[in-house]
Order: C-alpha cells, then sequence, then structure tokens
C-alpha cells in the first residue's frame, strides 16, 4: 500500500482481533515488521500469516497481559528478540469490557479490569520506552475511548480505565518525548468490525444517530489515524488524543 512506516518494527497489543488486527495489518501494509500478539495462538497465528500472505513481514507472540510486570517485561524481550533487537512503534490497543453497572460490579471484576486495561500498558510503556530511548526514539500509540469523556449509564468501571490511560498518554508525553519517545492515544468511537452480509443493523448505530458520521466506524479508521501517528509525518505530535468517532465527543448531537 505505501511506505510511512519502511524499515520500522512495531509491537501491536491485542492484535488477534478488530482494531488491533486492523492496525497490525495496515502497518504491515506500510512497511512494518509487525508482532501481532494476543492470548489467543489460533487467531494470532491465522492474523499473522495473513500479513504474510499480503507480502508483510508479522510474527505472532502469544501473551496474556495479566497487569503483572512481570508478563509485560517478558512480552517487550521476546518481542525485542523477534524484531532484530528493537521496538520503533509500540501499540497498546489489548483491553477488556465487562461492563455491569457499578453496584454489580464486584472487586475481582474492578481489579481484573484495571490490571489489563491500566497496569498492563503502564509497565508495558515502562518496559519499552527507555531502550527506544536508546536506540534514538520510536511512537508509542495508545487506545482510549470515547466514552472516557462522555458520560454513559453502563460501563462506568470501563470508562475510568480509559480515562486513566488518556492521562497517561499526556504524563508520558512529558517524561518520555524529552527523550525522543513520542506518545499519544486514539479515542475510538462506535467501532464495529465488518459486518457479514445479511446480517442486520448493529446495536451501535442508535448511538451514532444525529452525529456527524451518522454510522457507525469501522476499525479501518482507527488503524489510518494509528498510521499517521506512528509516522514522520506526526514528527511534532505528543501528548494528544485523536478522537476517531465520526463527531461523537465533538459536536451536538441531534437525534432524528
Amino acid at each position: 500500500m505505501g511506505e510511512r512506516l519502511q524499515n520500522k518494527t512495531a509491537l501491536v497489543t491485542g492484535s488477534t482481533s478488530n482494531i488491533g488486527q486492523a492496525i497490525a495489518e495496515l502497518f504491515a501494509a506500510e512497511g512494518a515488521h509487525v508482532i501481532v500478539s494476543g492470548r489467543s495462538r489460533e487467531r494470532g497465528a491465522r492474523v499473522a500469516e495473513g500479513i504474510r500472505l499480503s507480502a508483510g513481514r508479522a510474527d505472532f507472540l502469544v501473551a496474556d497481559l495479566d497487569g503483572s510486570a512481570e508478563a509485560s517485561r517478558d512480552l517487550a524481550e521476546r518481542a525485542r528478540g523477534a524484531l532484530g533487537g528493537r521496538i520503533d512503534i509500540l501499540v497498546n490497543s489489548a483491553g477488556i469490557y465487562p461492563a455491569p453497572g457499578t453496584t454489580a460490579t464486584d472487586e475481582k471484576t474492578f481489579d481484573q479490569v484495571y490490571a489489563v486495561n491500566v497496569k498492563a500498558p503502564f509497565f508495558l510503556t515502562a518496559a519499552v520506552a527507555p531502550a527506544m530511548a536508546q536506540s534514538g526514539g520510536g511512537a508509542i500509540i495508545n487506545l482510549g475511548s470515547w466514552v472516557a469523556r462522555l458520560g454513559i449509564p453502563i460501563g462506568a468501571l470501563y470508562s475510568s480505565t480509559k480515562g486513566a490511560v488518556e492521562t497517561l498518554t499526556r504524563a508520558w508525553a512529558a517524561e518520555f518525548g524529552p527523550m525522543g519517545v513520542r506518545v499519544n492515544a486514539i479515542s475510538p468511537g462506535v467501532i464495529v468490525p465488518r459486518a457479514a452480509e445479511g446480517s442486520g443493523p448493529h446495536p451501535g448505530e442508535i448511538m451514532m444517530k444525529g452525529t456527524p458520521a451518522g454510522e457507525i466506524g469501522s476499525p479501518d479508521a482507527v488503524a489510518h489515524a494509528a498510521v499517521w501517528l506512528a509516522s514522520d509525518e506526526a514528527a511534532f505530535v505528543h501528548g494528544t488524543v485523536v478522537d476517531v468517532d465520526g463527531g461523537r465527543t465533538g459536536a451536538a448531537v441531534i437525534a432524528a
């Protein structure tokens, strides 16, 4: 497709499906050597093989990012080894979304969601950013969410973790930017994988009624933003959150 990431190396967590998969595929199409990572060996192997069949470079590393520093450090070390010693781009895409109401959320669920959505990227970034700086710089992209800034009556726990990720993005930009590591985030809106023919409308479409886009988005929309943030085209972009949400949070929504 292009060469905006030619000769770059990238680790994309949570890339065995949906948004992470689209990012990994587009990174490879733009010339990067990509590490596909996730818990499912079957899905991960399939994604990596698909990239290779399209003349891209990809390897799969199984990883259960449970929030422990050990799991994050282990993935960083294995990824560096598979990529020839350096990681130029890190995408923190892995996350989970149980959405019980606040009063229905037990402590085990609370701890698990924060472990996967906040602790895991925190310790992975800690394991990757210093080596990036020593290698001459790099780019880190975090996945936030539109629900971090626009309250909805379900999923308070998940929303709070994405708010934390967006705050970390700004803090890391200040911490690592002077070392040559750019840190930014993408805030996806209602994103749904391509539907099979005849599957009918998706329930998420109701949330996009009256928005500028007027419809749900695809993982490819997020992937294109990720390529831009990872490329030299965004060399002067630090600590920002790019909304890829069809205008859901930035414009008044008028329901038809």
